[in-house]
């Protein structure tokens, strides 16, 4: 059974930085795409961004272009969400999905591409 686990997530000030952490010991990270959403009260969920297993190829929300930065360890098989220059705007719980079939981000902001979830893990930046 896959169960992805969210970690790193807490509270900063505006400008701060955290690193999330995905990971599943039995999961295989090198064979499947991950993306990370996130959930703000009273928002729609939002995609953040993605990882292709194919080619590493990376996409990003045009609101965290530049701040965030996906990567990933094939060897510890855990994927990453670095985010620097944090806003008040980007409190939200984020949780890391993978699809079941496919290594490539081509639909990596629909939520219903994904298969499986993480339970999230929450980030909260103060002004």
């Amino acid at each position: 059974e896959v169960q992805l686990v969210e970690s790193g997530g807490g509270s900063v000030q505006a400008g701060g930085s955290l690193r999330l952490s995905c990971e599943d010991p039995g999961f295989r990270f090198d064979m499947h795409a991950v993306g990370w959403f996130r959930r703000a009260p009273g928002k729609e969920r939002e995609a953040v961004s993605c990882i292709s297993s194919n080619d590493g190829s990376t996409e990003y929300a045009d609101s965290v272009k530049g701040r965030f930065t996906i990567s990933r360890d094939n060897a510890k098989n855990m994927v990453y969400l670095q985010m620097n220059s944090l806003k008040p705007e980007d409190t939200a719980v984020y949780y890391c999905a993978a699809p079941s079939i496919g290594g490539s981000c081509l639909l990596w902001d629909h939520p219903g591409a994904y298969t499986w979830w993480g339970r999230g893990t929450q980030v909260t930046v103060s002004s």
